[in-house]
């Protein structure tokens, strides 16, 4: 039988799993779910239609499954789904989505969303994804596995982020940034690769060498952009490096795409 404090409010007992722990003045709604060894501090709250994954920990203060902060929402049933073995640290806070947007605000598993970190409405947010403090992403967003968000960065809405990318602290993000970039700066440019993330996920030497000469070719060969794109889809079936950018690009080619400040060669 789920764990209950005394003081917490819980209109849907029925949406809890058997080992549910629920800390002191917590709040949940009627249409929200809590799956296997999911732990709740105290004071936390959660509503909406929002489904929150096995051994999943909430910390205090953190607002689940709110209404969306759109001014196109009014009041349909849309979605929060948060993954398993999650953590979300003391007022973390994420939305359900928009009609609009697909109806679903999505967080996978393995995430850690550390202090003051927001989720708008309609993102989609991988595997892996690091949020440090205050690292908030606007309505729209993807963020690809194994992310790493740094403190006070601000994603804007309908940005693509690739998979393995380190964005730094205080950094805007306004463009599409290509998988295993590194990227810096109030108006955000990339500044290389995310060597240091690549290296923790497995890479070799060989890897990342391969990697540096399709980011020189793309970003600083000769020709214009389309030009030199065409040139590593070339080195597609051979390098999975290559194949995972051109993907990216491909998967939606009316964005702009994050491009080096100019002059910026650097890798690491």
């Amino acid at each position: 039988m789920a764990k209950i404090d005394p003081t917490a409010r819980v209109e849907n007992p029925a949406g809890l799993a058997d080992d549910v722990e629920i800390g002191p003045y917590a709040i949940l709604g009627p249409d929200v779910v809590l799956e296997a060894g999911v732990k709740l501090h105290a004071h936390v709250v959660i509503q909406g239609v929002t489904t929150i994954g096995a051994r999943t920990q909430v910390f205090p203060f953190a607002s689940l499954g709110s209404a969306p902060q759109s001014v196109h929402y009014k009041g349909e049933p849309t979605k929060l789904v948060i993954g398993t073995d999650c953590m979300l640290r003391e007022h973390a806070t994420a939305s359900t989505g928009t009609v609009g947007g697909g109806g679903i605000t999505r967080i996978g598993n393995g995430v850690m969303m550390m202090t003051g970190s927001h989720v708008g409405h309609d993102c989609t947010v991988g595997n892996g994804v690091i949020f440090a403090n205050n690292a908030v992403l606007g309505g729209h967003v993807s963020v690809g596995d194994f992310t790493f968000l740094g403190g006070q960065c601000a994603v804007h809405q309908f940005t693509r982020i690739g998979a393995q990318c380190m964005i730094s602290g205080l950094t805007g993000v306004r463009e599409d940034v290509i998988p295993f970039a590194n990227v810096l700066g109030q108006a955000g440019k990339l500044v290389g690769l995310n060597v240091v993330g690549m290296k923790r996920r497995g890479f070799t030497k060989s890897d990342l060498h391969a990697a540096r000469a399709v980011y020189r070719d793309l970003f600083f060969g000769e020709g214009t952009f389309d030009q030199r794109l065409e040139k590593v889809r070339q080195m597609v079936g051979e390098s999975a490096f290559a194949a995972a950018v051109v993907a990216f690009i491909d998967a939606d080619r009316k964005r702009p795409i994050c491009h080096p400040a100019r002059g910026v060669i650097k890798e690491d």
